[in-house]
């Protein structure tokens, strides 16, 4: 049975696309960029805004990456001011997350989002101590995929992988999961869609939150 689910944030527990597609497009603005789109912020963010204000660059024009260094305290002089717009939970993740509470499960969230909007976000939203921790971006801990972060979660809760379910919904998770000796869950509710998650092999895809319900008690029924 599972006594821990690691839980990524953008796209796995809440809809985040409205606050980071608005940041993003307000960095493009300081350079006279043309905007993205919604769609495409949902392809190019999941490993860290350093990536994301490169795509977002390419995606505006930009392919010699000339505005990238002077976008990121752009970006992030934007997302800290606006990281809660819009962003509400999935429909299901609040009836998820009190099933877990009832069955003694433990709740962490980890992510490539920084550590302090990680941490606005989920306070935000499901309260201070809701869930027994929270990390995001933050220096000497490898972003996602490396496993790292996520094992260190296990260690600071006094959990085995083995016991772990992780739960994410791009391939930087199923990536992070698996490198981590998770049995891992692909949520199809999020970011990107069905035919990514499944070419990285996670043991278990959920199209809603309830399923997850579901995984969590067959485990437990066959120890």
């Amino acid at each position: 049975m599972y006594r821990l689910c690691i839980f990524d944030l953008d796209g796995t527990l809440l809809n985040t696309i409205g606050a980071l597609t608005y940041a993003t497009n307000l960095t493009l603005d300081r350079f006279s960029l043309p905007h993205v789109t919604p769609e495409q912020i949902r392809r190019i963010v999941g490993d860290g805004y350093r990536t994301q204000m490169e795509r977002a660059l390419k995606l505006a024009g930009d392919e010699a990456l000339r505005y990238h260094e002077a976008s990121l305290p752009v970006y992030m002089e934007y997302f800290s001011k606006y990281c809660m717009k819009d962003v509400a939970p999935y429909d299901g993740i609040p009836h998820l997350l009190r099933f877990l509470k009832k069955k003694g499960i433990r709740t962490a969230v980890f992510s490539n989002k920084p550590h302090a909007q990680a941490v606005e976000n989920i306070e935000t939203i499901f309260g201070s101590g809701y869930f027994d921790a929270i990390r995001g971006e933050q220096p000497g801990v490898p972003k996602k995929p490396d496993p790292a972060g996520a094992l260190l979660v296990c260690r600071e809760l006094g959990e085995t992988p083995k016991r772990c379910l992780y739960l994410g919904d791009t391939n930087t998770d199923m990536k992070t999961g698996i490198a981590a000796g998770m049995d891992t869950v692909g949520v199809t509710w999020g970011f990107r869609d069905r035919e990514e998650l499944l070419g990285c092999g996670p043991k278990y895809l959920a199209g809603h939150p309830s399923e997850v319900e579901r995984i969590v008690e067959e485990a437990a029924r066959n120890g």
